[in-house]
């Protein structure tokens, strides 16, 4: 079950691992490369200010962005910016998303979210729970898959999994790590169960690793679409 205020307690303490993290480096390594490709650890601390702003948007009722060109603009303009900046800057947007968040307000009600995207307003701090926790590990700062909290890892994992439930182009798949056990893709294919560690099927699912360490019984792995 969704609850929007453990989500938030989740969502700042989450953001002081990542502000931890981040103070550690130098204004030479936020302009090296992170895990992603084309964008420096610069551009993730960037795009991880510019999300909280845009969330907040969500939540008051505003287009989360203006435009995607803006939103891309916005973080190319912001990457190059020195640490003390970007430390200012992610504490700011992640106080005001709190701040917000913890607001009165109907969490039942729906919400339009980027491209379109609708979802109740409980499920926005879970969102931002997966920006700030799977960009911590793309900054490449020593924070990796495996280190990432358990239930955190199964919520993303299951939603991962309904992402790509229906789709005609994923095979009917089976999808096991730890203790836990999904279901997703379409009813064309061949079914096949794909097993690993679970940081090793979340890397799958959210496209930051290319499931070599997985198990694929029935089947190739499948290819899953980009997120």
């Amino acid at each position: 079950m969704i609850d929007p205020v453990s989500d938030l307690r989740s969502v700042r303490a989450a953001t002081d691992r990542l502000l931890t993290a981040a103070a550690g480096l130098d204004n030479a390594a936020v302009a090296e490369p992170s895990r992603l490709p084309g964008w420096t650890r610069g551009h993730v601390l960037a795009h991880i200010s510019r999300n909280a702003d845009a969330l907040v948007n969500v939540l008051e009722g505003r287009p989360m962005y203006v435009t995607g060109e803006a939103r891309d603009a916005d973080i190319e303009r912001d990457a190059p910016r020195p640490l003390s900046e970007q430390l200012d800057d992610l504490r700011a947007t992640a106080a005001r998303f709190q701040e917000v968040g913890g607001a009165p307000g109907d969490w039942e009600r729906t919400v339009e979210l980027r491209n379109g995207v609708i979802d109740r307003a409980a499920r926005v701090p879970f969102r931002r729970l997966v920006e700030v926790e799977l960009h911590h590990v793309d900054l490449g700062a020593g924070y990796d898959l495996e280190d990432l909290p358990k239930e955190f890892t199964e919520r993303e994992t299951a939603f991962l999994a309904e992402r790509w439930s229906g789709r005609a182009d994923v095979p009917p798949t089976r999808v096991l790590a730890g203790d836990g056990e999904w279901r997703t893709g379409g009813t064309q294919g061949a079914p096949v169960t794909v097993s690993g560690s679970p940081a090793d099927v979340l890397g799958w699912l959210s496209g930051r690793r290319d499931g070599t360490a997985l198990e694929c019984a029935g089947g190739p792995l499948p290819v899953l679409p980009a997120l």
